[in-house]
């Protein structure tokens, strides 16, 4: 297999396990709180988990290189993938402790996870074809939006409550799929690399990569605390560079849009009387729409990446516009008091009869403009931060995942129109700092060229 063959397979194997993960992840972040609503003598919350979660990965981020440079990013996904998997394991069996326990296992998993990723990413990757790749994984990412959604449907559809029963066949289903992801990522290979950079002699790309210390032409491998102390270092001085510094408030953005419509909108769905008694079924189909969403912004804003010469600001700007709009119809739709309500639901009305069809597509629109940001911040970090990927990745999702945490945490609280004026005025500033840090990076670009003649 050619070089270009065998990266773009890693790139195909990558978003498939983490496909099966996350169909499994993420349905059960969507449904979570509606289950917990539904057991008895269970006084957790699944708002509170999540911020736990998204708090833990934040603070992770900075050791997340360590680990992966030590461990290497194909055992570093494996075993962050178990954690996964031992979460959703929980809701078999509920138990508090073992809830929280477990939550903020799964927080250290996925800065691990995602900073391997990001690295597994970028080394399969050129210049010209990281916005390709990063568009490749964003829509086989996004297909877990889709599969996991349609069974909670076919499951849930018609129930009012969720029982013992139906609530155990789910979650063990969706654990076994979160297993097969896992082992999916030993059928990842190292990439050949014609001219290996510093970065990437300094940093393992699949186990057992580096340099033998005996070679006579190498220089002598170093230390697995001497490479972890410097993939920390790299991570923080990451957060001081201009480029990151501008990228950080859209990041920020993602974040409060991921804990949104990922956890906030399909509980309120499933909140609205209104709705009818399929209105728990229709959290699933609410995913599947924002499946849709991603799986068409990362088709069309990340795999034909290549062909677009005006650059990522306009694709950032559409994302911008989508998601007011969606927000506004929410506002309209939506009942201020969903995000709270209890188990019975609420029958409040916000400014318009709440309609099922407005409901699911500005659940097809949440996921449309995240796709447009996430696969440009995908794409622009992994261009800008290619030769130290690990650090920069890491760096990302700290920033998105304690603006997360903070935004789980607010949801128990916070009424929806709130909730949606954090998201709009987080939204306008996050892309005029996306702008000007594209144009950085594109200045930055000519003048190099310039010095190449």
């Amino acid at each position: 297999m050619t070089p270009e063959g065998k990266a773009m397979s890693n790139i195909v194997v990558l978003g498939f396990g983490f496909m099966l993960m996350f169909t499994a992840f993420q349905t059960c972040g969507n449904i979570e709180q509606t289950v917990i609503k539904s057991l008895n003598n269970f006084t957790g919350s699944g708002y509170t988990s999540m911020s736990i979660i998204y708090g833990v990965f934040s603070a992770s981020n900075m050791v997340a290189p360590s680990v992966v440079a030590v461990v290497g990013p194909q055992l570093s996904m494996f075993f962050s993938g178990l954690l996964y998997s031992a979460y959703i394991a929980v809701f078999i069996q509920p138990r508090q402790w073992s809830f929280y326990t477990a939550s903020v296992l799964v927080g250290f998993g996925a800065a691990v996870l995602w900073t391997a990723q990001g690295n597994v990413l970028a080394i399969n990757s050129t210049d010209t074809t990281i916005g390709r790749n990063s568009g490749i994984f964003w829509a086989l990412l996004q297909f877990s939006l889709f599969f996991g959604n349609l069974y909670i449907y076919l499951a849930w559809h018609g129930h009012d409550h969720i029982s013992e029963k139906d609530r155990q066949t789910v979650f063990i289903t969706l654990t076994v799929i979160s297993l097969v992801g896992c082992f999916l990522f030993f059928l990842i290979r190292k990439p050949d690399a014609a001219e290996p950079t510093p970065s990437e002699a300094s940093e393992p790309v699949l186990p057992g990569e580096s340099t033998d210390s005996t070679s006579i032409s190498g220089p002598p491998r170093r230390s697995l605390w001497s490479q972890a102390l410097d993939a920390f270092r790299k991570a923080c001085k990451m957060f001081v560079t201009k480029e990151m510094m501008l990228l950080g408030m859209p990041i920020a953005y993602t974040g409060l849009a991921l804990t949104f419509y990922s956890g906030v909108y399909g509980t309120c769905i499933g909140a609205m009387v209104r709705f009818g008694n399929d209105a728990k079924g229709l959290i699933g189909i609410s995913g599947i729409l924002i499946g849709v969403g991603e799986i068409l912004g990362g088709g069309v804003f990340g795999i034909l990446n290549g062909g677009n010469q005006l650059g990522r600001n306009p694709v950032v700007l559409l994302g911008l516009l989508v998601h007011y709009l969606a927000f506004y119809l929410i506002f309209l739709n939506i009942s201020p008091d969903a995000p709270q309500a209890p188990e019975a639901g609420t029958n409040m009305q916000a400014y318009i009869t709440p309609n099922v069809g407005v409901a699911l597509f500005s659940s097809f629109l949440l996921g449309l403009g995240d796709s447009c940001f996430n696969t440009q911040l995908l794409s622009i970090i992994g261009f800008v931060f290619k030769e130290d990927s690990a650090p920069a990745f890491a760096v990302f999702k700290f920033i998105q995942s304690i603006t997360a945490a903070v935004a789980f945490s607010y949801s128990n609280v916070l009424r929806l129109p709130w909730q949606l004026l954090l998201l709009v005025v987080t939204g306008f500033l996050g892309t005029l700092s996306f702008f000007t840090a594209e144009w950085l990076v594109i200045a930055k670009r000519r003048n190099t060229d310039f010095d190449r003649i």
